[in-house]
């Protein structure tokens, strides 16, 4: 019997406030999330890995989900 998969919820994530004065690894994460100025966008499948790293800079970001 073959399983049908349905698709992986995506996430859109936003870049609210600048990295200026922020902790290393809160920048370190900004990076890695795709972004890097206020404003830029990022597309993500919504895994306990990404909301991980969204929760440690939560301060600096918002989330969406995407249709």
């Amino acid at each position: 019997m073959v399983k049908i998969m349905a698709a992986p919820k995506k996430i859109l994530v936003k870049q609210t406030r600048s990295i200026n004065d922020t902790l290393q690894v809160h920048k370190r994460t900004i990076k890695a999330l795709g972004l890097g100025r206020p404003n830029y966008v990022a597309i993500h499948n919504d895994t306990p890995a990404i909301r991980g790293m969204i929760r440690t800079v939560q301060h600096l970001v918002k989330v969406e989900d995407v249709k």
